[in-house]
């Protein structure tokens, strides 16, 4: 055994190995990068104590170190060398620290977080069966990737399409057929031929109608008196495409009403009706017909009641003069050409008005107009019972006082300055009530049955109103003067006067 291994092996000598051992690698061996320096220290030291341990050999005894020895150090002081040295050697393997970017790790945040969300999206579609995700090859060979994207019903229930769901089997279209293409709608539609009894009869116009009632075997249509009007034969489209031929029960020109039959094996739905009088502004209203025609029947348009007890005047025989005022519902529900005489509904699927017109000009939008549903009741009933409306008439032919000029106001009715409206009498029939009454030609009625006429529809308003034999007093001037008479009032349909 050679003299170190003799040292190591020796209790007394051990601390002193141990000793130079620790301070050659905390002081000579800092770091990875000086391996070779580290060795050669090494050497040196271990060189420098076999000198000092043959020295203590020839002695004989253990020597305390010179001043040209290492100092000895305790256990405590050697443990804190040592851990000293591991904890430099292992700092100096371990690679820099970097500063943290906060901007850097919000994009990387970001970047992680977006993914996650996308790869749980992702997820959830697949799971729900949504989208799919097929592989396979084509015909070539190559990989595809086939998307599949499942359908979703969705089956949406609202007020409204319970509302037009309750009506709209019993909304029809009208085709008014005659032998010539007049077209009272006022532009192009499709000319449909027809044989008939009558012979080739072709569309002259399309409008609407509804199914109020079904009575042994005949099912009873409300309509507009404009959409009948003139035709030679009336044909039915209903919702399912069935067709049927119309007969006319009765049909009213002042109301703008007409009332037809048809047979009801066909007929599966009927509308009822609502109270008008009950209705709100602002309310819901649902319009159902055949705008421009058959090709767009059934069609639905929502809106609201824009006006109640409307005032529409109306030219009822086409001369440019107004004959008559419509009380009618106002809605701005759009409506057009062939939705004349469908219906207008409330939320509950109630029947509220026939609509029958709307204003048309370039500079309005939004106001159409229904007869209202307690007035259809009352007029229908009637055509029903009569096939038209009876009323009283005076038997004379009118002129509104402001279609007078000035001049002749004065010359020839000799007016006094103050009187500027009223009716003129232009003729009186034979054996009529006015004639009776002693009304004459240019007599200016200004006062009927205690009311104020200032114009025609005034007048027919107030004669309307009355039933027949009913005794009226009227108050007119003649030749300037004023003067009352009593009229008994005798029957009449078609005229107003």
């Amino acid at each position: 055994m050679d003299r170190d291994e003799e040292n190591k092996n020796n209790p007394l000598n051990q601390e002193e190995y141990n000793e130079t051992e620790t301070e050659s690698t905390a002081t000579d061996a800092p770091s990875a990068d000086h391996n070779q320096e580290d060795l050669s220290e090494e050497t040196e030291i271990e060189a420098e104590y076999t000198e000092v341990e043959e020295t203590a050999s020839e002695e004989e005894s253990v020597v305390e170190p010179t001043a040209s020895t290492r100092p000895t150090m305790n256990k405590e002081e050697r443990a804190r060398v040592y851990n000293t040295v591991n904890e430099t050697e292992d700092a100096s393997r371990r690679p820099k620290d970097r500063k943290n970017s906060p901007i850097r790790n919000g994009i990387v945040g970001g970047l992680i977080g977006g993914g996650m969300v996308a790869l749980i999206g992702a997820g959830l579609l697949f799971g729900s069966g949504i989208l799919g995700n097929e592989s396979g090859t084509d015909g070539n060979g190559n990989t595809s990737v086939n998307e599949t994207v499942t359908d979703v019903a969705v089956n949406i229930t609202t007020d409204t399409t319970a509302a037009v769901e309750k009506v709209q089997d019993a909304v029809v279209s009208i085709i008014n057929m005659q032998a010539g293409n007049t077209n009272m709608f006022g532009f192009d539609l499709p000319q449909n031929s027809s044989d008939t009894t009558n012979g080739t009869l072709e569309t002259s116009s399309e409008g609407s109608g509804v199914i109020y009632k079904i009575e042994d075997d005949l099912a009873y249509i409300v309509t507009n008196n404009h959409v009948i009007d003139g035709a030679v034969e009336l044909e039915i489209l209903m919702k399912d495409g069935t067709k049927e031929v119309a007969t006319v029960v009765g049909s009213d020109v002042w109301t703008d009403l007409a009332v037809l039959t048809i047979p009801a094996a066909n007929v599966t739905a009927v509308a009822s009706f609502g109270d008008s009088d009950a209705v709100n502004v602002g309310e819901p209203a649902i319009a159902i017909g055949s705008p421009l025609g058959t090709e767009f029947a059934t069609s639905v348009t929502q809106g609201i009641i824009s006006a109640k007890n409307r005032s529409v005047s109306t030219d009822v025989d086409g001369d440019s003069i107004v004959d008559w005022d419509v009380t009618a519902l106002q809605t701005d529900a759009a409506i057009n050409p062939g939705n004349s005489g469908g219906a207008l509904i409330n939320i509950a699927g109630q029947v509220i008005g026939i609509n029958s017109m709307k204003i048309s000009d370039s500079n309005v939008e939004g106001m159409g107009f229904a007869i209202p549903s307690n007035d259809v009741l009352t007029i229908i009933n009637e055509l029903e019972q009569n096939g038209e409306i009876v009323r009283p008439i005076l038997g004379v032919s009118m002129l509104d006082l402001s279609q007078i000029s000035a001049a002749q106001q004065s010359s020839v009715l000799t007016l006094p300055e103050g009187v500027t409206e009223g009716v003129v009498i232009a003729e009186v029939q034979a054996l009529s009530a006015a004639e009776l009454g002693g009304l004459e030609q240019y007599d200016v009625i200004t006062e009927m049955n205690g009311e104020a006429v200032t114009s025609i529809v005034d007048l027919r308003k107030i004669l309307y109103a009355l039933e027949v034999g009913t005794d009226v007093e009227i108050s007119y001037y003649r030749a300037g003067t004023l003067q009352s008479t009593t009229v008994t009032l005798t029957e009449g349909q078609t005229s107003a006067e």
